[in-house]
């Protein structure tokens, strides 16, 4: 197996936008490590490419329906990047994504590093200065979502966009798992959710993150930001589409595509 030459179909699809066949297709020996060596290929190509930096880290597959969509059993992560970023409110182009659909997360933005082994929970809300309301629009380079997790971690965890919104909370004054979600979409409500949707915690979820990111010889810095996983089902999103997702007790944030 050659990752160079994997990172370049996966690179190639983003920047034509044209989705390709699951690289696990063709690999019969694929490793979710060599996936997520993969994906560091092509951050160092975003990264030089389009003059950005990395801002943080995305979770996904933490929802046992996100699982079960997918036909996976297990969370993974990808790289967020400063040219991701949107504020809420944001008008987002359709057009520069491929088969977008968006979800409601909790975003930490930690004050101190967290490095693995042995993160918890508690570690977690210790390190994190604040919590905000996000949407995470995650896309695919993989034809009709076909794809094991190898694929969707090589593919930078499926990710998209993200914009964050404008409230931020101590994480300590709030019960994270009983935050509950609801997401509309042109005014109907497509997602309800809590946070114990998210791995059981959203703060586990990250010190999952942690944890699994040592293994892989990193850490979350202090500054960066973690959107913590999906609080409930995931709605495609096209041109003409406005999104409202309120976590209450958190805040709203909202976007629109076009």
């Amino acid at each position: 197996m050659n990752r160079e030459a994997l990172a370049d179909r996966l690179w190639d699809a983003f920047k034509n936008k044209e989705a390709i066949g699951a690289l696990t297709e063709d690999i019969a020996e694929f490793s979710i490590e060599d996936a997520y060596r993969i994906s560091e290929i092509n951050l160092q190509r975003r990264t030089k490419e389009f003059n950005t930096r990395l801002v943080g880290r995305k979770i996904g597959l933490t929802s046992e329906a996100i699982q079960t969509w997918l036909n996976v059993d297990q969370p993974d992560f990808g790289f967020l990047t400063e040219d991701m970023a949107h504020e809420t409110g944001a008008t987002l182009a359709a057009d520069d994504l491929m088969q977008p659909r968006i979800e409601a997360e909790i975003a930490f933005f930690l004050k101190e590093d967290l490095e693995g082994p042995g993160i918890d929970a508690a570690a977690v809300l210790a390190a994190t200065e604040c919590v905000a309301p996000a949407l995470e629009i995650i896309d695919s380079r993989i034809k009709d979502w076909k794809i094991k997790i190898q694929d969707t971690v090589a593919d930078n965890a499926s990710s998209g966009a993200f914009v964050i919104g404008k409230e931020r909370k101590n994480p300590k004054n709030l019960d994270l798992l009983l935050l509950g979600m609801k997401m509309s979409k042109n005014g109907k409500i497509v997602s309800t959710g809590a946070g114990a949707a998210c791995l059981g915690d959203p703060a586990g979820a990250v010190a999952w993150l942690a944890n699994t990111l040592k293994e892989l010889g990193s850490a979350l810095k202090a500054g960066e930001v973690v959107l913590s996983g999906a609080l409930g089902p995931i709605t495609p999103v096209e041109a003409g589409d406005e999104i409202v997702a309120e976590i209450r007790g958190l805040g709203t944030v909202s976007c629109k595509f076009k």
